[in-house]
């Protein structure tokens, strides 16, 4: 099929490269309807060196992601639509992810660290004894967040303190810092043969290093963590071009826009106006809270943070956030760790077999990774309390559902304490939304309509 009847056929195509923290995948859009008209998909293993570290090897995730666009054109060649047709690629990733890479050689110098490790809180231990009340919103006035091992400035400062390779190549001055992101359009543009280091602002609003208001590295935030500022990329608008790719297949194709994933769900949702909200229930969960152009500091443990800001020339939208690390992944750690679940699915299944006078008072609170919003707690763990000489695997599957829906009612709550709003709906998104019975449970513990 030539060209012309492609684009006859479905007008121009976008593609959408979406690499979270269990999979990547490349999805390619009829831009004139929205319709996925092909997609590939490819899981990403995590490594747990120690206890608490989480990390992904970030060839790995390069590899994955050219996998993906590798397939998805063949399956648009198999349905006889002209890959030629794609005008542009956006990209969405898991966020705070921290990438160091030698710009001469273009290796990883350590894994990536996993938004949701744990191993720098020592180091925010002994940041806190230097800060007046052990203040942990110390920094949130400059930029919005709270000091914690979830943002990528304290992973950064533990690879220059702790990584040879890094210092190392600081010193020659070959070191380059990024977030998924950034690591992605740097391959895809070039890489070593001039590939460019961007991220958008998105991105760095979840570093600890960007000025919410400016949209700038922030000099103080980079003197407090000690991060040198030419290793990091250029902040640019989530929409506007920041290179071509170069790889065989689509080369030439502009990288055009950039969110990271939990913004691009809320841009995906339509929340455009202020006050609207979305709910992403992936590996963890995350609920984002549409404030327009007014940055609303939270006093009862939300972030704020960059919602979108769509062109080099526009006014940035910001965003309460609510950040929940685990909610899926409690479902995977009951299938994997304790194998009361041979398949995710099931757990559907299994809870709809708890009887109406036996549900038991299991309450399950899945703090593997501490506690986010809104208690912002490290040091917690997970915990079951309630068991009794009755209790089985339904009641404790029945109970991680639970956690999950309680955890969000905490961040709904947290918002409407910050605004002074009650939202008249939810609207949600992510893999565990096709579990019916996991959202009439939210629908039920937050009294609101939930809407996929």
């Amino acid at each position: 099929m030539n060209n012309n009847e492609s684009v006859n056929r479905y007008g121009p195509l976008v593609g959408a490269i979406d690499e979270g923290t269990s999979s990547a995948r490349f999805l390619v859009f009829a831009a004139n309807t929205a319709e996925v008209l092909t997609y590939h998909q490819i899981s990403i293993p995590h490594i747990y060196p120690k206890e608490g570290w989480v990390e992904q090897d970030p060839l790995e995730i390069l590899k994955a992601v050219r996998e993906c666009l590798k397939q998805t054109v063949f399956n648009l060649r198999q349905l006889t639509i002209d890959p030629a047709d794609i005008v542009a690629i956006g990209i969405t990733n898991q966020r705070e992810t921290t990438v160091v890479w030698d710009s001469v050689t273009g290796e990883p110098l350590y894994n990536a660290i996993v938004w949701m490790d744990m191993r720098t809180t020592s180091i925010i231990d002994d940041i806190l004894k230097d800060i007046r009340n052990r203040n942990k919103d110390y920094l949130k006035s400059l930029c919005g967040l709270p000091i914690s091992p979830y943002f990528s400035a304290l992973k950064l400062k533990w690879l220059l303190e702790n990584v040879p390779r890094v210092e190392e190549a600081l010193a020659a001055k070959r070191l380059m810092f990024g977030t998924i992101d950034s690591w992605l359009i740097w391959n895809l543009t070039g890489g070593v043969n001039g590939g460019v280091h961007n991220t958008d602002v998105t991105n760095a609003s979840r570093t600890m290093l960007m000025n919410i208001v400016t949209l700038k590295w922030d000099p103080t935030l980079l003197s407090f963590f000690k991060i040198p500022a030419e290793i990091l990329p250029k902040i640019r608008s989530s929409s506007e071009i920041y290179g071509y790719i170069q790889d065989e297949l689509l080369q030439g194709v502009p990288i055009s826009g950039c969110l990271g994933d939990q913004q691009a769900a809320l841009v995906g949702q339509m929340c455009f106006q202020r006050g609207q909200a979305k709910s992403t229930y992936g590996t963890g969960c995350f609920l984002l809270y549409n404030t327009g152009t007014a940055i609303v500091e939270s006093s009862h443990g939300l972030l704020t943070t960059v919602a979108y800001q769509l062109g080099a020339h526009t006014s940035p939208v910001y965003a309460l956030e609510g950040s929940v690390a685990i909610a899926g992944a409690v479902v995977q750690w009951l299938k994997d760790n304790l194998q009361i679940l041979s398949d995710i699915k099931e757990c559907e299944t299994i809870v709809e077999q708890v009887s109406m006078n036996n549900r038991g008072q299991i309450v399950f609170v899945p703090a593997f990774a501490g506690l986010y919003a809104p208690y912002w707690r490290k040091d917690a763990r997970g915990v079951i309390c309630g068991i009794s000489e009755d209790t089985n695997r339904t009641h404790l599957v029945r109970a991680a559902l639970q956690a999950i829906c309680f955890q969000t009612r905490d961040i709904l709550e947290a918002m409407r304490e910050d605004t002074g709003l009650t939202l008249s709906k939810l609207l949600v998104d992510g893999a565990m939304t096709n579990n019916e019975l996991l959202m009439q449970m939210q629908a039920d513990i937050c009294g609101i309509p939930v809407e996929s």
